[in-house]
């Protein structure tokens, strides 16, 4: 990044506090084609850090969010003030994110990254009915289920939480696997797991209980096989003001009720 004037480019997403934003920077910082920025400025919630972060796989440009949506967990409070000297002193937050391949019932292959996690989910009434492994090593015949999701140390206080999943440090180097609704094995909580495992999920009388797989928001329905692992091999950079790093965010995290 040009340490005196960074090129910025600007994105927002549709919402009305998010489109004025936009209309404001761009007017007194101006706007630079992504292809000659040093900064990516994403305004709005955390959807929208998200889909500025699957934009940048090739090219690891670095975010810089700012609160214009619902959600702001991985955004820095908005003001249009003194942006040149908040993005020059930023601490940066490297993360990685998930490779999800799937294989689907009718044996088409898809793969998506996932920077979250990477869910699945019953279609149907009935349970979804899972075996999973672990590198390669069966851990659990069946779990039925309503779903389940490996998250990132990103993403762990996101769906991952709210599924009563553990919080991971940023730098600790885990995954989490956690069981959404489990109604065989009741008491499983789930795993935590080498951020080098390769999990893998096979469904169960998948023709008739059928199952979506997610990876962040890109879903695939009628799922066979899931394998995830992480994608150590991609870099992705966050900016956040002095004093909110994200392992500061997470570790506070851990601390709120």
């Amino acid at each position: 990044m040009n340490a005196t004037s960074p090129r910025i480019h600007f994105i927002a997403s549709a919402r009305p506090e998010a489109k004025t934003a936009f209309a404001t920077l761009t007017r007194r910082y101006g706007q630079n084609d992504i292809d000659k920025a040093d900064v990516v400025v994403a305004l709005g919630g955390d959807g929208t850090m998200l889909e500025a972060l699957h934009t940048r796989f090739h090219d690891d440009l670095p975010v810089y969010g700012m609160h214009r949506g619902s959600v702001g967990f991985l955004m820095n409070d908005y003001s249009d003030d003194n942006l040149i000297e908040r993005l020059d002193s930023a601490v940066r937050a490297i993360i990685h994110p998930l490779i999800m391949k799937a294989t689907l019932m009718s044996g088409e292959e898809v793969v998506y990254r996932a920077i979250n996690e990477v869910s699945l989910i019953r279609q149907t009434a009935q349970a979804a009915k899972l075996r999973i492994f672990v590198d390669n090593k069966e851990q659990l015949d069946v779990l039925a289920c309503d779903g389940v999701l490996v998250a990132t140390p990103a993403g762990s206080t996101a769906y991952n939480l709210s599924a009563h999943g553990p919080i991971l440090p940023i730098r600790s180097n885990l995954l989490a696997l956690t069981p959404i609704s489990p109604f065989r094995p009741r008491r499983w909580r789930g795993a935590l797991l080498r951020h080098d495992a390769i999990v893998r999920f096979e469904t169960i009388d998948g023709e008739h209980r059928s199952v979506a797989a997610t990876a962040d928001t890109q879903e695939v329905r009628n799922v066979k096989v899931v394998e995830v692992r992480e994608d150590r091999q991609t870099s992705l950079t966050l900016l956040f003001d002095e004093g909110q790093a994200l392992e500061d965010r997470i570790l506070q995290e851990q601390f709120a009720y």
